[in-house]
């Protein structure tokens, strides 16, 4: 091994005599991220699978990663098939919510819309990532699948709750106020979010209706809102990263204090 001025260190191939050298680190091709897809209509018309450019931006730019969109339907994907192919999952948020039957509760309009086939895609797909050691993310919809995905149940409308406050989207407005940091998230003492973050209060936009009711199984709820609402999720004895926030850290993730050592905590995750 020779350390050439550039800090480069090149190994040669003992074994196959090749004399070929092998690439440095930051010449790795970088890891692959599958990145969940989500339904939507174009014109009210035409089906698509697509993901917000935000959540691609912040793995490439903040974890070093090339994300690939893959569809969430069942019909062409396959779990194992998925596992093999990336070295990490993103899933993101969506306007539909799970559909109730999956905690074995009955639909109501509270529920809202739903997406039914990344419900079959994405909670087997949650419980084979953590099984498997491969890194997994969840962001707000991906956050309750998380919890779904082991047991637990949701609130359909969290602001109808005594003591709740409104954690919705505002209505009108800009993105930029849309996504504005509009409450402060409790982390517990020595877990792992506040670990990532080196502290145990940090501030967070809010953007979602739904929550969770009923941890599941193996569930680790490490922050909370003002009013109680969970905010960061683990799955304990996960073997990898596999960790969810309620809030959406993709927006301004490499400008953000809180976000971006998030997605660098992840990208740490997917090289291992």
């Amino acid at each position: 091994m020779s350390l050439f001025p550039q800090g480069v260190v090149f190994i040669r191939c003992t074994i196959c005599n090749s004399g070929d050298e092998l690439q440095s680190e930051s010449d790795m091709p970088r890891p692959l991220v599958g990145v969940i897809g989500n339904a939507e209509l174009i014109d009210d018309s035409y089906p698509v699978q697509m993901s917000g450019l935000n959540n691609l931006e912040a793995l490439a730019e903040v974890s070093g990663a090339m994300p690939m969109i893959f569809p969430a339907l069942p019909q062409v994907n396959d779990v194992d098939d998925i596992c093999a192919t990336f070295d990490g999952i993103l899933l993101t948020g969506a306007r539909p919510n799970v559909h109730p039957s999956e905690y074995n509760e009955a639909e109501t309009p509270a529920h809202g819309k739903f997406d039914r086939n990344r419900d079959a895609l994405a909670l087997p797909l949650i419980r084979a990532c953590v099984a498997r050691g491969i890194p997994i993310l969840g962001i707000c919809r991906g956050f309750q699948e998380f919890n779904v995905a082991f047991g637990g149940s949701l609130y359909p409308e969290i602001r109808d709750l005594p003591g709740r406050m409104n954690h919705r989207m505002p209505p009108e407005g800009t993105l930029e106020e849309k996504f504005a940091l509009r409450h402060n998230v409790s982390l517990i003492e020595d877990g792992e979010f506040a670990k990532i973050f080196g502290t145990n209060v940090v501030r967070t936009n809010s953007l979602h209706g739904q929550g969770i009711k009923q941890a599941g199984e193996g569930v680790i709820i490490e922050g909370t809102a003002p009013d109680g609402t969970p905010e960061a999720i683990r799955i304990a004895d996960a073997p990898s990263f596999a960790m969810a926030v309620q809030w959406h850290p993709e927006w301004r993730a490499g400008f953000d204090s809180v976000s971006r050592p998030l997605f660098e905590t992840f990208g740490a995750a997917l090289r291992g």
